[in-house]
């Protein structure tokens, strides 16, 4: 092989080295999320994470609701709407928000599936509002991953300018966190049902990221 076809040859690898790499990550998510939810669906929830559970409850109570309305159908459906009016006329970011948009619905609708098959509790010191589905896994952890977290990674590996990559990947992701955060401030959910709605959205997007990686974040993701 000459030496000019060598960095041909290692650009045609790296997506494959990135399927690979996604499909694996894709096994370990979900294989952690299944343990997990067996985990406290025997034991409960582990007393090391009980305190700091009580601690955050009804604390800054406004803030987490409106922030926690971030993954409700009021908020989302509009979303939704906009990014379908910009299909039409930006085509380059079609793929991406036609698969944004099905990450939004397999989180969804994953985390509630799943829900029922553990069948967990909800938690008894909840604060604003009452929520008698099950408890694991959080399906705003789920949705916050796979919609805002996903948006910020796809927005960094875009054509966008760099200052408007760089403050979407980290704005999306603290609003993802944020919105974790006041599922715990409110009392909806249990740390562990956050970890495993985060770890069952990693698990999907890594399955996406495999079977259509190139078509969303491009051929050079990961080299920049």
């Amino acid at each position: 092989m000459s030496e000019a076809s060598v960095p041909e040859a290692q650009r045609r690898a790296a997506p494959i080295n990135q399927r690979i790499l996604a499909a694996i990550v894709a096994v370990v998510a979900f294989a952690a999320f299944l343990w997990l939810g067996f985990f406290v669906k025997a034991r409960g929830e582990p007393a090391i994470f009980v305190g700091l559970e009580r601690a955050w409850v009804d604390h800054s109570t406004l803030v987490a609701w409106w922030l926690t309305q971030g993954c409700y159908p009021h908020v989302l459906i509009p979303i939704a709407v906009v990014l379908l009016a910009l299909a039409w006329p930006f085509p380059q970011w079609r793929w991406r928000i036609f698969v944004s948009l099905a990450m939004l619905l397999l989180c969804w609708r994953v985390a509630d599936l799943f829900q029922h098959v553990f069948a967990r509790p909800r938690r008894l010191d909840w604060v604003v509002k009452r929520e008698t589905s099950f408890s694991y896994p959080s399906s705003h952890a789920a949705i916050s991953t796979g919609f805002y977290v996903w948006w910020g990674v796809v927005l960094y590996w875009s054509e966008l300018p760099r200052g408007v990559r760089v403050v979407g990947a980290v704005a999306l992701p603290l609003l993802a966190m944020a919105i974790c955060w006041s599922r715990l401030a409110l009392g909806a959910h249990y740390l562990t049902d956050l970890l495993g709605g985060v770890l069952l959205a990693i698990a999907i997007g890594s399955v996406i990221w495999a079977a259509l990686g190139g078509k969303v974040f491009g051929a050079d993701a990961g080299r920049r």
